[in-house]
């Protein structure tokens, strides 16, 4: 298979060196192609810049979601499930590699990929780096030249295939995904798996949460998602309390009500969490308060401050007997 093959693109040549199986993959707008690559610079001694196999993982891509080296995805919309394949690329398609491999070593070296960068195109943003922080792609800003890239496709998944991170999904997929993360979300309280029902009420979250960050805040499509936001939370702060983390209950219940200060339900869960930290005046205050907005809860809101008190009780007792037995002095 040493025969040099031309893309039907401008500045490229592909050779195969391992063939694949099966027919071409059928892309499409959010498929997820994962694949291994090597990229050579086209000298004598063919000098390595990037190895995803020394990053230790294969490189996945969704397609049509702006990756900023487009070429790519032709080069591996030529090539079948297990293929390996070399591709010659001209200058014109290599141009914003050095900026691709900038992040790329970011996040194998578990940095932020965007750390410092501007809100530009791609290409203004590389005219305002003097320099990417690495040598080897300094020279490639500084000279820019054909590639040959070695790529080795292992699968490609329908976007109805695999669980999509919400970053790659459209305005539509989020609304859609939203009513399924939360359905699943009571499921799983039912069977009393907390902390996987908080993960699914907290993705749920993210998604109308980057969906507001696009509308005006308290203006009409603001506030109709932030009434898909509000019982999420709540029952994500549910969660919480179940698994003990009243900390991150006081969190979350506090910025909601920053926001929605006659919310009944949030103060309720949080007098809860103020309670189990031994924070007495600001759990009777909360619950105090639950009362006044809610006089449906006024018999739930009189049992939690008979245990309030309770504990508090028992509390001081224990609190007296330690400090008694620290002030005794030592018998004998």
């Amino acid at each position: 298979m040493e025969e040099t093959y031309l893309l039907n693109v401008q500045g490229i040549k592909k050779k195969i060196l391992h063939g694949g199986q099966g027919e071409l993959p059928k892309l499409q707008d959010g498929s997820k192609i994962t694949f291994h690559f090597q990229t050579l610079k086209d000298n004598f001694e063919r000098t390595v810049i990037d190895d995803s196999r020394e990053a230790g993982m294969p490189m996945e891509i969704i397609v049509g979601k702006m990756f900023k080296l487009e070429i790519w995805e032709t080069l591996l919309s030529s090539m079948r499930i297990g293929e390996v394949a070399e591709f010659w690329c001209d200058t014109i398609h290599t141009g914003m590699y050095a900026l691709v491999s900038r992040g790329m070593r970011r996040i194998a070296e578990g940095r932020d990929p965007l750390e410092g960068q501007k809100h530009r195109c791609g290409m203004g943003n590389m005219f305002d780096y003097h320099s990417t922080g690495y040598d080897d792609l300094d020279e490639l800003q500084r000279t820019p030249q054909p590639l040959i890239f070695i790529m080795e496709l292992f699968r490609v998944e329908d976007p109805s295939a695999y669980k999509r991170d919400t970053w790659a999904m459209s305005k539509e997929e989020k609304l859609a995904a939203v009513p399924v993360l939360h359905s699943e979300g009571n499921r799983l309280v039912l069977r009393r798996e907390f902390a996987q029902a908080a993960a699914k009420y907290q993705e749920a979250v993210i998604c109308l949460r980057n969906l507001q960050a696009k509308e005006k805040p308290w203006e009409d499509g603001w506030l109709k998602l932030e009434s898909l936001v509000t019982p999420l939370v709540l029952n994500y702060c549910q969660c919480q309390l179940e698994l003990g983390e009243y900390y991150e209950v006081l969190e979350h219940t506090t910025e909601l009500l920053q926001k929605h200060n006659d919310n009944a339900k949030a103060y309720f869960k949080r007098a809860k969490a103020h309670a189990a930290v031994w924070n007495e005046r600001e759990a009777r205050e909360d619950f105090q308060r639950v009362a006044h907005l809610d006089p449906s809860l006024a018999a739930a809101v009189k049992k939690e401050l008979k245990q309030l008190g309770d504990r508090m009780r028992k509390k001081h007792v224990e609190d007296r007997k330690r400090y008694q037995g620290l002030f005794q002095s030592p018998q004998g």
